[in-house]
């Protein structure tokens, strides 16, 4: 004998569905929200509510960014500082008279001889 291959209209033997049958099912809305929000505007309701996630991360982001980059600069400034301080001592420590002081204290005198030029015939 046969089988009955008669189906029922509006039901489906599979799982097919969109996604908003399945957010209907699992949330489902009274007549006094479906009212307000009608369904066919859920669509550019999520895409409305998606833009306005990736604005507000984006946002986030920017600000993270620009609390480092703040950091960072305050960092370049004392760096800068730092070797500014640095060099102007260094040319100081470098400076003839400077050096004589520390040459002195390891023993060693400073010339009073100017130098002078040693000349090699040529054969």
């Amino acid at each position: 004998m046969a089988t009955n291959t008669y189906k029922i209209p509006g039901k489906s033997s599979g799982k097919q569905g969109s996604f908003f049958t399945l957010l209907e099912r699992y949330l489902p809305m009274d007549e006094s929200l479906a009212e307000v929000i009608h369904v066919r505007f859920l669509p550019q309701i999520l895409f409305i509510c998606g833009l306005c996630i990736v604005y507000i991360g984006s946002r986030h982001y920017a600000e993270k960014k620009i609390r480092s980059i703040s950091r960072l600069e305050t960092q370049v400034e004392d760096l800068r500082a730092d070797f500014t301080t640095l060099k102007a001592d260094y040319k100081y420590a470098s400076k003839q008279s400077e050096v004589a002081k520390q040459a002195r204290s390891l023993g060693l005198v400073e010339s009073d001889v100017s130098p002078y030029k040693i000349i090699v015939a040529e054969e």
